[in-house]
Order: structure tokens, then sequence, then C-alpha cells
């Protein structure tokens, strides 16, 4: 491996951002993932009326530099700077950029570096927040006392109170994760895969339980026995994590699974799903990419059991574990629950009306604020309040009648296999 610290910070960033995409943690937005039959990600492009200056539109033109357009919690979208202490690492995960048998050049920020590089692009207009993870050197501990320094000195040296999340690194221990909290908007552990035999096939020296799983709980323990006065700004951080998806021979229902303990016990504001992607140098750089229609997919689901009210027990898998590709889980479950039994849009209470396909938690929210004046008579009415109606229709009464509809077309996948899909 090759190292070149001769260099100033910005240059430092730009040949650290190309290895900073399989972190999609609050750069993908999937809007409405969970009641449309496809979807794209959304967030990489900035919110309307932002102004960017003449470098820092330049800046965004090269992919390799590390500025994202991240959704916060309201829908505002600010410029975040996605990047790493290091890129050197003392582990050897069979699909990471930065395993310790991979050749390339590596790059490292000493901590003040970092800050200060972070806030000259902060007083140039060209970034608002800060996602900082890092490469593993030293052990986990060591390297977690350089994410809380770097925090630390821009809190408190340079009075920044803007977005900060941290990453929390395998190996950190429970008093680290308390500083992390107090110093972040939010912090995040990549448990990767979802069960201890899984993780041992992508990431062979990290510890499922111990390491990753652990550091999660410890941050909902943080939130729930400590008074909020004691986190950033008055409370504590949100937490979310991510999935490597398509690397190994994990299902979509082992994947499921933990996240819906993930969000109902640990209270998870987010979990990301990162389809793989092979990268050379690595033992799996000749394993397939996965079909993106499963990240799709996954992320209906997600939003089903986060918001929506879902069960796990409802979601529908093949024999194999895997999710439907060609239809959304919603419009399954709705199918084999409501095609029979439909509900009267006029009597059926708000968690009834987000489960109808073309119903989302807005639409809901205007149906029963509409119901307050008069009744919704047709499909105009529906029209008017946004809603889908060639999806709800199948599904729906309107003063005991059924709405007129076309029938959908058959939702084609070209170039994927639904019964062996990864």
């Amino acid at each position: 491996m090759f190292y070149n610290n001769n260099m100033d910070g910005v240059d430092k960033l730009r040949l650290m951002g190309q290895y900073m995409n399989s972190e999609v943690t609050d750069t993908m937005d999937y809007h409405l993932a969970a009641d449309s039959p496809g979807c794209q990600p959304q967030g990489k492009n900035p919110s309307p009326g932002r102004r960017m200056d003449t470098h820092s539109a330049s800046v965004q033109k090269e992919k390799s530099f590390p500025i994202h357009f991240a959704a916060m919690p309201g829908g505002k979208r600010i410029a975040l700077l996605k990047t790493a202490l290091t890129t050197a690492c003392e582990r050897n995960c069979n699909y990471c950029a930065f395993r310790c048998g991979r050749d390339f050049n590596r790059q490292t920020f000493s901590v003040d570096e970092l800050a200060k590089t972070f806030m000259q692009l902060k007083q140039a207009g060209m970034v608002e927040g800060l996602f900082l993870s890092s490469g593993i050197a030293g052990g986990g501990m060591k390297t977690q006392d350089r994410l809380l320094a770097c925090a630390e000195i821009l809190r408190r040296r340079f009075d920044f109170k803007g977005y900060i999340h941290l990453k929390i690194m395998p190996g950190a221990d429970k008093d680290q994760v308390v500083q992390a909290m107090q110093f972040a908007d939010r912090v995040s552990v990549n448990l990767e895969s979802p069960t201890t035999l899984r993780l041992q096939k992508l990431a062979p020296q990290k510890k499922f339980l111990e390491e990753l799983l652990a550091p999660l709980k410890w941050v909902e323990e943080i939130r729930r026995e400590y008074p909020a006065w004691k986190g950033w700004n008055g409370r504590w951080p949100s937490s979310t994590t991510q999935f490597v998806v398509g690397a190994i021979d994990e299902t979509d229902l082992e994947l499921l699974q933990v996240t819906s303990f993930l969000h109902k016990d640990l209270h998870l504001s987010r979990v990301y799903y990162s389809g793989f992607e092979p990268v050379s140098g690595t033992p799996l750089e000749n394993q397939s990419a996965i079909h993106p229609l499963r990240q799709v997919r996954l992320y209906q689901s997600d939003f089903l059991l986060r918001d929506y009210g879902f069960d796990f027990e409802e979601l529908e898998f093949s024999r194999s574990g895997f999710l439907p590709l060609e239809m959304d889980p919603k419009m399954i479950w709705a199918n084999n629950s409501l095609r029979d039994c439909p509900l009267e849009i006029n009597k059926a209470d708000y968690h009834q009306l987000i489960r109808v396909p073309g119903i989302g938690q807005v639409n809901a929210r205007r149906i029963m604020e509409q119901r307050k004046c008069h009744f919704i008579r047709d499909e105009a009415d529906l029209h008017r309040l946004g809603i889908s109606v060639q999806r709800a229709a199948p599904f729906i009464l309107l003063n005991g009648k059924r709405p007129v509809h076309q029938l959908p077309l058959q939702f084609n996948i070209p170039s994927a296999n639904v019964n062996n899909i990864k």
C-alpha cells in the first residue's frame, strides 16, 4: 500500500471521495418508496432555491469530490461532506475498498487538519454538514478517540453548530458512544450483514454481536436512561445502520427480520441498504452487482415496517427468502387482504387508509381533513387530494361503490430472474 500525506486537505478529500460512495447513509432518500411500484433514489441534487457559487458548482461536477446532498428530517436538504479520517485499515473485509490487503493510494488526515479543512469548505459556502467515518487504525477504541477529538474541535474550538453524523467504530466502548452522542446529531454503526454467520463471509474479522449490535443497543439505552439535556444541543441523536446487500447469500427475509427488530426495539431512524458493487483488488471483485430493483423492494418493505404499521409477518417472500420483484410489497398485501374486502374511503381510519396502495401518509391525512367538511364522492375528489386512483381503486369503496378503473398493465422486469435474484 502507498501513503501520501504531503498534500493539502482538499486534494486528500478528492482522492478519498471515490471510496465513500458505498456509504449511502443520509444521502439516499427513497421518497414515498412504500407506496409506488418503483422508485428512484432522491437527495442527490440541491434543494430548490439553494444558491451555489461558481467554485462550489465546479466541485460538484467532480464525482470524486465527496460532497453529497443529504435529506434531513422535515425534507430539508443540505450539502454534506462525506469523508474519513483515514483510508488505512487493519481489517480485511472481503468487499471493502479500505481493506488492509488492497493496494491503493491511501490518505490520512490529522484531527486538526480535517477540522480546519471542513471549516474552510463551510466558510466558502460549499458544505453545511459533516459525515465522518474512518478506517480502523490502531484498534477501534483509538480510532474512535480520533473521531471524537475531531468532533470536539469543530463544536468547541470552531463553534460549529451544524449537522454532524459520527460513525461508531467496531471495538468502541460505551463511554465513547456517550461522548459521540454528546457531539453528533446522528450516530451509526454499520451492521453490514443480518447474522453472525453471514458476517463471517463478508467481514470475517468483525464480531456481529459484540462489536456491531452492542453499540446500537447502547445508543438506545443511553437515550432511555440518561437525561436528554446531556446530549448534543439538549437532545440525544438519532441512530441508523447500513447493510451491504448482494455480496453474499443473505436473503431479504433475514435482512427485514433484523430490520423489524431494529425499528421496534432499538428505534433506529433509518436502515440503509447499500447495493453491492464489486471493488477491484478484493476477494469479491468478480461478484456481480445486485439488480437495483432488489434495493427498491427492501426500502419499500422497510418503510412499511417503520411508518405504515405493518408487521414483519405481513410481508410476502418467495420460498428462497426473497421479496418478489414484479410487484411492490404494499400492492401484494392489498391483493391478498383488501381486494375482496375493500375499505370504505369515507369511514376507514388513518391506519387503515395508509395501507391502501396509492394512499400515502400525506394523502391519508388529507382524506381525514376532507371528511370533516364533506364526504369524498367520486374519483375527481380523489384526484384533487393527490391520490393515485389507478392504484387505490381495486381496494376502496366510495359510498358503497367501487371506483371506475382500468386494469393495470403487466409489470415486466427486464434482465432479471425473479426466482434467483440477489
